[in-house]
């Protein structure tokens, strides 16, 4: 019978760059922030990270300081998802090597691969690595999505325990749901569908907002997994326009602006992407005061 890797609220933890590398510094005391208000698990290395701009020896050393450092604090899940299937196997292999508690494996982008070769793709890993695989759908950001289908293929691997589901459709999750049901846990991609998911069956989130309010994250998978979804639906009303100013540009510039906003050093940001603008800025600090937050 397969478990879930975390129930609750797994961030998608920023990844503080400086203009000498990564600094371990400001990370520690980020990942100490997450523990000390409820976060269940942390995500390395993922988009929030800005994993496509690390070189391999960064993600080597991110991997291998956040186990070391979380020191079983709370679930650590690696990134890593490729294009190049043995490139995935070999990041896999060290994530378990390092001691990770599960991988997250994003759909091949660039390539775009028929869903046959998804389904080979993520068996290729899974055969080879006893370690728990989150797949991971945003085809928003890949070009290719996972159909449910698909999911109910690889639900059948016995190394294959979930997925993140970041397409926004609610409708996709729902038929996951149904033809996988506890054979492929189900975790909400999107903070804005936190709520619909897990009143669907899904166990929590792997959140972006939750790099600036965990407890409020951790509050709101806490009440939908007790079943008190009137108090939850509140609870998500009061930081809607937050959710959705996070996202006004690419992630992770809004996420890092608003952990600036709130004295906390996130870091800079890494081409392509590029600091905030004026106008989102404006945006985000009007929302950020009306969750009440201190700017």
């Amino acid at each position: 019978m397969k478990e879930p890797v975390f129930k609750g609220s797994c961030t998608a933890i920023v990844t503080p760059f400086d203009e000498h590398g990564i600094d371990y510094e400001r990370l520690a005391k980020n990942l100490a922030f997450q523990y000390e208000n409820g976060t269940a698990a942390v995500v390395v290395c993922g988009t929030t990270g800005e994993n496509a701009t690390l070189s391999n020896d960064e993600y080597l050393e991110l991997v291998r300081f956040t186990i070391r450092e979380n020191a079983g604090r709370m679930k650590v899940i690696v990134g890593v998802g490729s294009n190049n299937t043995l490139t995935a196997l070999k990041r896999a292999e060290y994530a378990h090597a390092m001691g990770a508690d599960a991988i997250l494996m994003v759909t091949p982008y660039y390539n775009k691969s028929t869903q046959k070769g998804i389904v080979e793709h993520f068996s290729f890993v899974a055969d080879r690595v006893q370690i728990p695989m989150i797949l991971y759908n945003v085809p928003g950001r890949t070009g290719i999505g996972l159909k449910a289908e698909t999911c109910a293929i690889l639900a059948e691997h016995p190394n294959i325990v979930g997925i993140k589901e970041a397409s926004g459709d609610i409708a996709l999750a729902a038929k996951i749901r149904s033809l996988c049901g506890d054979e492929l846990f189900l975790w909400s991609g999107n903070d804005d569908c936190t709520l619909p998911l897990m009143s669907l069956g899904a166990l929590g989130v792997i959140s972006v907002a939750s790099n600036i309010v965990p407890g409020a994250v951790a509050k709101l998978c806490e009440l939908c997994l007790n079943g008190a979804f009137e108090e939850a639906t509140k609870l998500y009303t009061k930081y809607a326009a937050l959710i959705s100013a996070l996202f006004i540009e690419t992630n992770p510039i809004p996420v890092k602006a608003a952990m600036h906003l709130m004295g906390i050093d996130s870091g800079i940001l890494r081409l392509p992407l590029v600091e905030i603008s004026p106008e989102s800025r404006g945006t985000l600090v009007s929302a950020m005061r009306e969750a009440g937050i201190p700017v």
